[in-house]
């Protein structure tokens, strides 16, 4: 065959609205018109025929004939090269396509602290509920420690928690450094301090996390750093009922602002960091297993999570 001068409009369209170009780019990878037609549970003949379509629309041979083999010729190597080239972003959508139709029956599974749980994750969970009401998701508070180690696992996805040493094992996908503090009632008598100190604190009835909490580890050395003094204080496991203690008037308790935001813009509550050097930051972050890759539901809310953190971040 002599190749045409050039394909019309009409014939460019028979040449990518049929299968001609599928069924081309199959005999080319098998060379085999047989091996296609029962990769695709179709008749030889049609096969044969569409291929036949293709070499009469574009006027020139695509295949040869060597024993019981075919062979590319040059216009059929041009014409492979540029089909895969198009049919990489089909199959892109395809792929993209099937991990979506896979969320129907899809899990996120989700470990969190009870800060967390109890005031910032409800309301992420019910805007990606919005987007994908089909989607299961499965929720378990812990402590920090328990967090991590589900992450760790593979049981779970995604972790929010506080972090308060490195590990290797994880990975802090967005995180936030926050002060520790004390919470207490706006008429409490310490509430006019700017940054009391432990001392001032323990003047006046308090609760703290019991051991176990990320933020008890960092403010122990300061509870026992008076031998001497013996105090009653109210220990707890819980950081809502901390924030319950607080609200009594009666009780300061030590904790971060983080999930209670709401609660101190209302002005009833106010937080005050404390004064004494040597207090490190509690550091909480949203964490993923390194080098772990999330499956398409858990890395949908991992992104709505993160936009949210950093979006809050910004109207700080």
């Amino acid at each position: 065959m002599q190749p045409k001068a050039g394909l019309s409009s009409a014939s460019l369209a028979r040449l990518f609205q049929t299968p001609s170009l599928i069924y081309f780019v199959m005999v080319a990878e098998t060379l085999s018109m047989r091996e296609t037609a029962r990769r695709l549970n179709i008749a030889s003949s049609a096969v044969a025929r569409q291929i036949g379509h293709l070499e009469q629309t574009l006027d020139m041979p695509l295949f040869t004939r060597e024993a019981r083999r075919l062979r590319l010729t040059p216009a059929g190597e041009i014409l492979l090269r540029h089909a895969r080239q198009l049919a990489g972003p089909l199959e892109a959508a395809v792929s993209e396509l099937g991990l979506l139709a896979g969320m129907k029956t899809g899990t996120v599974r989700i470990a969190t602290v009870e800060s967390v749980g109890l005031t910032i994750l409800p309301g992420l969970v019910a805007a990606f509920g919005a987007h994908y009401p089909s989607l299961h998701v499965d929720i378990r508070m812990a402590s920090a420690s328990e967090v991590i180690d589900a992450v760790v696992g593979a049981e779970v996805d995604i972790g929010f928690t506080f972090i308060a040493k490195p590990n290797r094992e994880i990975e802090i996908a967005t995180r936030r450094d926050l002060p520790i503090g004390v919470v207490m009632r706006a008429d409490h008598p310490l509430a006019g301090e700017v940054r009391p100190s432990f001392a001032t604190c323990f003047a006046h009835p308090f609760a703290v996390p019991r051991r176990g909490l990320s933020i008890r580890e960092m403010i122990e050395p300061f509870l026992h750093q008076d031998a001497s003094a013996r105090r009653s204080y109210v220990e707890v496991n819980s950081i809502r009922m901390l924030f319950e203690l607080a609200k009594t008037g009666r009780y300061l308790s030590f904790m971060t602002p983080l999930g209670i935001e709401q609660e101190l813009a209302s002005g009833d509550v106010v937080f005050r960091p404390i004064a004494d050097k040597g207090l490190a930051l509690n550091r909480f972050g949203m964490v993923i297993r390194a080098g772990g890759n999330l499956r398409f539901a858990p890395a949908a809310f991992f992104n709505l999570a993160s936009h949210h953190f950093n979006q809050s971040e910004e109207l700080r």
